[in-house]
């Protein structure tokens, strides 16, 4: 199978090229690199470098490399950032995912796969949260995220197409292999700062919010291995080429850790001093939300394998440390 993964020279897109890659699949990358790497993509897979929203060159890579299905991971992600610059995040999740869509229409793509976020639920409850959970975003970002569901669903309708949206909650780790991991320049993940801030590569790290109604005051995220994420994505493709219908699924564990928990973490692991610092709560970020993964795992049988904070804290410690002993400037 041929597969357009958006995206694919950054965090999530890249290892589910890997993923594609082990299950014999083929992949091709597009991607501006404005926070992926072209040295991150592997040997033998195209690259196209442009942008999603150019309906002309999107179009003539699905038509070239004779696209079966598209991954679609190309969005900005920051919360904060969506805050301060709603226009710019519903123009690069939003408007250009319709560009996308309009080219897969127009290339008889009948198979999409779309990386959606759990920023859509809002302010969840303390209790795990499941798909047809009400959708209340508090950012652009879960709204731009939101949005394109809304499309795609729509564009499914009218031309054909089957899709799954994965609805992803808080993303970390690499791939243990080490063929890839997070390497965006000020990334904002807790886990990577604080893994940086362990190896001395911050003087400290900051903690937004501690006055949360939670066990310690800071606020609860489920945390999905990057890998196991990559495998969900694959298993719904998967679902989708042998006929199987459409699908909204969470991807998460189904558990959750305070932000206090995993900086302790990061520290046991790494054996190593953090210096944190209390900084205000941010805007647009939840209180706690936790995943119902029961769904995806009746209907893609999907089995996590690195479902341990710890072991998903050393393969990021492990990358962090070998990025810095190959000189990568971030």
């Amino acid at each position: 199978m041929n597969v357009l993964v958006t995206g694919g020279a950054g965090y999530i897109g890249g290892h589910m090229v890997l993923a594609l890659l082990d299950a014999g699949q083929k992949p091709v990358v597009f991607d501006n690199l404005s926070t992926g790497f072209r040295w991150s993509v592997p040997d033998g897979v195209p690259l196209v470098v442009g942008d999603v929203g150019d309906h002309e060159l999107v179009l003539q890579t699905l038509k070239a490399h004779r696209i079966d299905a598209i991954v679609h991971f190309a969005a900005k992600l920051v919360v904060p950032e969506s805050v301060s610059d709603p226009l710019g995040y519903y123009l690069n999740n939003t408007v250009k995912s319709r560009s996308l869509l309009a080219a897969a229409v127009a290339a008889d793509v009948k198979t999409f796969v779309f990386s959606s976020t759990a920023a859509v639920y809002g302010n969840a409850s303390d209790k795990p949260i499941a798909e047809d959970a009400p959708l209340s975003p508090l950012s652009p970002y879960g709204s731009s995220k939101q949005l394109t569901e809304v499309m795609l669903r729509d564009v499914a309708a009218a031309h054909d197409m089957r899709y799954a949206v994965l609805r992803y909650f808080n993303v970390a780790g690499a791939d243990p292999a080490m063929r890839h991991g997070q390497s965006t320049a000020n990334a904002t993940h807790l886990i990577k700062v604080a893994v940086q801030t362990a190896l001395g590569m911050r003087s400290h790290m900051e903690v937004y919010g501690s006055d949360y109604p939670t066990r310690d005051g800071t606020g609860i995220r489920d945390y999905i291995h990057v890998s196991d994420l990559a495998s969900a994505h694959l298993q719904a493709l998967t679902h989708l080429s042998e006929g199987g219908e459409s699908l909204v699924v969470n991807c998460g564990y189904g558990h959750g850790y305070t932000v206090s928990e995993v900086i302790d973490t990061v520290r046991t692991v790494s054996g190593r001093p953090i210096e944190v610092r209390s900084a205000p709560r941010r805007a647009g970020d939840p209180v706690s939300i936790v995943a119902d993964s029961s769904r995806i795992r009746a209907r893609l049988g999907w089995e996590p394998r690195y479902d341990d904070l710890s072991k998903i804290v050393e393969h990021t410690l492990r990358w962090e440390s070998m990025l810095r002993e190959r000189n990568f400037r971030f």
